[in-house]
């Protein structure tokens, strides 16, 4: 069996591409959707093939990744209009990444929006490798009516349904016919010293060496193959499945990709199901691939084909199976006999954009939660589990809107529990903008024994990012050497919360002086009177509210870096400039200080200003005061949500 990944943006007809592929000669091919894969297994000449199928949401171009995990070639289907190409650049940089060979389908020829040359010049902007036009149209009446092959020189008419139709080609047709197959051959010999020389001595290359050299450049990921048709009206996809199946590698080629001495399988795909808990898919990449034979360091349960049935409880090399009862392999992870291995890191998608906290709707359902998100965590790579600092509550990392539905429906369908959700607080922390002197002295009696503890402190602002110094000179002991560390923790304890209700950072607290009693006195009595004096000296210290700056990484086309600027301004960012992306072409990296309580509006005007194309890292970066009404509003805000 031989497996491609069909990529593309939304509206690009991929879902329609795979139906067509797979009606071609097999009237019962059989397919599973599975989150945002589908699954097709369907036959061809005798051979066993199955595609791949991923949504085309923005989000879902970042975990391209995963889906290349067990192809042996990508198909990117693409819009007939030029100034759409950008939209195919994140899914060619997930090509290019994952190493993989590749052919482009231009889709919907049926109302072409531009040239095809222009189309393949739009896309050689977004990738090293060279991008060859195979086909030309034929065109009447300015309709599309047909194509000829570059290679053979054969002209197939289309007929609405059904196989295209061998004709002679038009005569119209033949100057530009000649013009674009000098082109193909031409960059075909950058990469054959034999074609080039035949080329050089104008001598006409056999076809049949033709056809052996772009199978050759191609599986070498020299050149990517353009071809055309429209899948609604299977116009040009027997073609593109000849191609396929003539120029796509076998299952040895994706192992050596994957550089896993021993691998016997990849686990690309996961997924939680009712009554059968974690079901991995699985592509075999060698032998032993079978029911209770050692995988991934324990035995494999049970194995089901795509589509549901019941298999024969072995995997043969290449062939894709889902394991069910094997709790010890993960998607995303290849498999020998005795351990599971990372895959690559083109495999392992973009870094989750969306943050959200989960918290069940009824109270009784918290340890069902806890259980769930772990299990969920598990089966989905794309997927970070974490805990909100400040809340204590499971804090979920996503790839998008479209991951978080997925996720959430999941929770109710499979698992039965329902959660609200919510954006997460920045980490906002407070400090102090002028030094205080404060005396404090904690007396109290209730019989027996008393509590006596007197301390006099300094609080002095420390620089950014100092954290909390503690230091003492007392003198002639008036506060015993035993009772210091207690003032101090008394002193910590107090910067759990300022004034304005958040963790308090970036101060000095020095003890000057103190009176103790030699029977109430005690560890308690002097923590308590740290505690209080630092707190009394906070309020009359200045306090001034921080909030976390994040040093953000933008990755983008180059097309859009220009409304990056006006972007990062209205969301009260600094930009730090931008550079070329050494190794993805036609992008850029932008870089930027950001507000952290802005990076859910940074992930909707991304997606706003570059069509879905971009994404971004972002990572903590310092500390920064906020003064005024928006101060006062973050302190209210948090105040009523404490309260």
């Amino acid at each position: 069996m031989r497996c491609i990944t069909v990529l593309g943006p939304s509206q690009s007809g991929k879902t329609e591409l795979v139906r067509a592929l797979a009606a071609l000669e097999d009237e019962h091919p059989r397919a599973e959707t599975a989150g945002h894969l589908t699954i097709t297994r369907f036959g061809f000449m005798g051979e066993d093939w199955c595609a791949l199928d991923l949504a085309g949401g923005p989000e879902f171009a970042r975990m391209g990744g995963a889906a290349l995990l067990a192809a042996d070639a990508a198909v990117l289907c693409v819009s007939p209009d030029p100034d759409e190409a950008v939209l195919a650049a994140p899914w060619l940089r997930a090509v290019e990444a994952a190493n993989v060979p590749a052919f482009i389908f231009v889709n919907r020829m049926d109302m072409p929006k531009g040239r095809v040359r222009d189309i393949v010049s739009a896309l050689q902007a977004y990738t090293g490798h060279t991008v060859v036009l195979r086909q030309i149209p034929i065109r009447e009446g300015g309709q599309i009516v047909g194509a000829v092959d570059l290679i053979s020189e054969r002209a197939w008419r289309y007929r609405e349904g059904q196989p295209s139709q061998l004709v002679a080609m038009p005569k119209d047709v033949e100057e530009r016919e000649h013009e674009a197959r000098a082109e193909l051959l031409e960059h075909m010999s950058d990469y054959d010293d034999a074609l080039l020389e035949e080329l050089i001595e104008d001598h006409e290359p056999a076809t049949g060496a033709l056809f052996e050299i772009a199978r050759r450049e191609t599986q070498h990921r020299d050149v990517i193959p353009t071809f055309l048709g429209a899948a609604s009206h299977k116009h040009g996809i027997l073609r593109l499945m000849k191609a396929l199946r003539h120029e796509a590698p076998d299952v040895s080629a994706l192992r050596d990709r994957l550089g896993v001495e021993g691998a016997q399988a990849v686990g690309f795909h996961a997924q939680i199901r009712k009554h059968l808990g974690k079901c991995v898919m699985l592509r075999a990449l060698g032998d032993g691939v079978k029911q209770g034979s050692p995988l991934g360091g324990a035995g494999l349960g049970g194995l089901v084909e795509i589509g549901g049935k019941a298999g024969s409880g072995q995997l043969r090399p290449g062939e894709v199976g889902l394991s069910v009862k094997s709790d010890q392999l993960d998607a995303g992870r290849v498999f020998t006999a005795s351990a599971a291995v990372a895959v690559p890191d083109w495999g392992r998608g973009c870094p989750p954009a969306l943050a959200r906290l989960v918290t069940p709707a009824h109270e009784r359902d918290e340890v069902r939660l806890s259980a769930a998100l772990s299990r969920l965590a598990e089966a989905d790579p794309m997927l970070l589990l974490g805990q909100d600092q400040a809340t204590g509550h499971a804090l979920l990392k996503l790839q998008g809107v479209m991951h978080e539905r997925q996720v959430l429906a999941t929770l109710v369908e499979d698992f039965g529990v329902e959660v609200t959700t919510g954006v997460p607080d920045p980490r906002y922390l407070e400090t102090i903008s002028a030094p205080v002197e404060e005396h404090y002295r904690h007396r109290k009696q209730s019989g027996g024994a008393g509590q006596f503890a007197d301390v006099a402190i300094t609080v002095r602002p420390g620089a950014r990012g100092d954290g909390f110094q503690f230091a003492e000179v007392v003198k002639g002991g008036a506060v015993p050497r035993n009772y210091i560390p207690s003032v101090e923790e008394g002193a910590r304890e107090a910067l759990d919360k300022g004034p304005l209700g958040f963790p308090v950072t970036d101060l000095t607290v020095t003890l000057s002086d103190g009176k103790h009693h030699a029977v109430d006195s005690s560890d308690f009595a002097f923590r308590t009177a740290g505690r209080m004096a630092v707190r009394e000296a906070l309020a009359k210290a200045g306090p001034v509210l921080l909030q976390p700056i994040d040093r953000v990484a933008i990755h983008v086309p180059s097309i859009y870096s220009g409304a990056m600027v006006s972007m990062i301004s209205s969301l009260k960012g600094q930009v730090l400039g931008f550079d070329r992306d050494p190794d993805c072409r036609g992008w850029d990296i932008f870089r930027a200080l950001l507000p952290a309580s802005v990076e859910e509006e940074l992930v909707m005007a991304l997606g706003s200003a570059t069509q879905g194309t971009a994404w971004h890292e972002a990572a903590f970066d310092h500390y920064e005061e906020i003064y005024g009404k928006e101060a006062e509003r973050i302190s209210k805000e948090h105040a009523s949500a404490a309260a």
